[in-house]
C-alpha cells in the first residue's frame, strides 16, 4: 500500500465499525446484526478483528465499495432510516448473493449529532473522548463530518473506485456527493448527479439548519460544473411548481407526472440528450426510496403516492448505465421499522426488496467501471 492508502486504512479503523454496528444499540435487532456479520465473516471468532483484517485487502478489491451511514439525525418527519444500512445489507445478501463488492463497514454514529460545525469545542472534546479515548484526537465526531473525511481520503487513495453509500436520511448524501464531486474535479472529469426523489431537497435551510434531508441538494450545487448537472427524477411533493425550482436553481427536473404522461422512453431520451450536450463523463446516482410510489415502497420517512414504479426506475437506471459510467451512488431513506401502510412486516419487506433490486443494479454498474 502507498502512503495515501495507509492513511485511509488508519482512518477507516478509527472512524468506522463492522458492517451492521453503525446503529448505537444494545439488544434491538441484535439477531439481524449477527446474521449479517456471520454472512460476511463466516469463520470469524471476533467480528471486530475479522473486519479490521479485511480492510487490508481493500486495495485488491472490486471497484464498488459499500459504506453504511446509520444516521437519521438530519431527517425530520418519521425517523428510523438509521436501520437502513443493516436491513438493506441483509436483503442484498438474501436476494443477490452473487453480487461482487467490498464492504468497508459503517460510520460510527453518535445519534445525537449531525455535523461538527454545529458543536462547540467542549462537546467535540467530550465526544472524541467517547469515540477515540482521546479528547485531542484529530478525527471528527458527527456522522456527516466523519462521512466526508472518510470519503475524501477514500477517493484520494483509490480514485478509480466508487463508494456506494447506504443511509440513513438524505442529509447523508451531502458529504458523499461533496467528496465525490471534489475528487472528480481534481481528476478533470465532468460529472452529473442523477437524483431520484419525491421531493426537491432544495431548501436553503430547515428550522435554521442548512444541512438536512430537505436542503442537501442546494448545498452541493456549488461543486457541480453547472446547476443543470443536477437532474432530478420522480418529484411530486412540493409546494412550488417545476418552473420555480428550475428557474431559481437552474436544475433539471423530470417529475413523476412527466414520466406518466410522456412515457419512460421519452424521459430517458431527454436525459441522455442533456448528458450528451453537457459532455458528461461520469454519473453519481442518489436514490431516495420515496421516489418509488408508496404502494411499492412505504417503509420510509416520507412515503408519497403517484410516484415511479420500480420498473420505471429500473428502466431509467439501466439506460443510464448502458451509456455512462456510474462511479458513485447511494440508497437513502429506508426505514424498515417505520411503515404507514398498515401492512407491517410485509410492506417493510417489499420496500427492502425494491431497494435491493435497485441497489444491485447500481453496484453491478459501478463494478464494471
Amino acid at each position: 500500500m502507498n502512503k495515501l492508502q495507509t492513511e485511509l486504512l488508519s482512518t477507516l479503523t478509527s472512524c468506522l465499525c463492522p458492517p451492521g454496528d453503525g446503529v448505537y444499540t444494545v439488544n434491538t435487532a441484535k439477531e439481524r446484526k449477527q446474521q449479517l456479520q456471520k454472512t460476511i465473516y463466516p469463520q470469524a471468532e471476533q467480528v471486530d478483528v475479522a473486519w479490521k483484517q479485511s480492510l487490508n485487502s481493500l486495495h485488491n478489491s472490486n471497484n464498488a465499495v459499500i459504506l453504511g451511514i446509520a444516521s437519521d439525525c438530519g431527517g425530520g418527519i418519521l425517523r428510523g432510516a438509521n436501520w437502513g444500512p443493516l436491513f438493506l445489507r441483509n436483503t442484498l445478501h438474501e436476494q443477490a448473493p452473487e453480487l461482487s463488492y467490498f464492504d468497508v463497514g459503517d460510520v460510527r454514529v453518535n445519534p445525537h449529532l449531525l455535523h461538527d460545525k454545529y458543536l462547540n469545542q467542549p462537546t467535540i472534546n467530550n465526544c472524541r473522548s467517547a469515540f477515540y479515548q482521546d479528547d485531542a484526537a484529530e478525527y471528527p465526531v458527527s456522522p456527516l463530518s466523519i462521512t466526508e473525511l472518510v470519503a475524501e481520503k477514500f477517493y484520494a487513495a483509490y480514485p478509480n473506485k466508487g463508494l456506494f453509500g447506504i443511509g440513513g436520511d438524505h442529509s447523508v448524501s451531502y458529504p458523499l456527493t461533496k467528496a465525490y464531486l471534489k475528487a472528480k474535479q481534481q481528476q478533470g472529469k465532468k460529472v452529473a448527479i442523477i437524483h431520484f426523489d419525491a421531493h426537491t431537497d432544495l431548501l436553503i435551510e430547515r428550522l435554521g439548519i442548512d444541512l438536512c434531508f430537505g436542503s442537501w441538494c442546494t448545498h452541493i450545487l456549488e461543486y457541480l460544473p453547472t446547476p443543470a448537472h443536477l437532474i432530478q427524477i420522480g418529484i411530486r411533493s412540493t409546494g412550488m411548481p417545476k418552473s420555480h425550482w428550475q428557474g431559481k436553481f437552474g436544475v433539471t427536473q423530470h417529475w413523476a407526472k412527466d414520466v406518466q404522461e410522456l412515457g419512460v422512453d421519452a424521459i430517458i431520451e431527454n436525459i441522455l440528450q442533456q448528458l450528451q450536450g453537457a459532455e458528461v463523463d461520469e454519473l453519481y446516482v442518489s436514490f431516495d426510496i420515496d421516489a418509488i410510489d408508496s404502494s411499492f415502497a412505504s417503509a420510509t420517512g416520507t412515503p408519497e403516492p403517484d410516484g415511479l414504479t420500480p420498473t420505471e426506475a429500473m428502466d431509467i437506471l439501466s439506460a443510464l448505465a448502458a451509456k455512462y459510467p456510474i462511479t458513485g451512488a447511494d440508497m437513502m431513506e429506508l426505514a424498515p421499522f417505520t411503515d404507514t401502510s398498515g401492512e407491517g412486516i410485509t410492506s417493510s419487506q417489499q420496500t427492502l426488496a425494491v431497494a435491493a433490486t435497485l441497489s444491485a443494479l447500481l453496484l453491478t454498474a459501478m463494478s464494471k467501471n
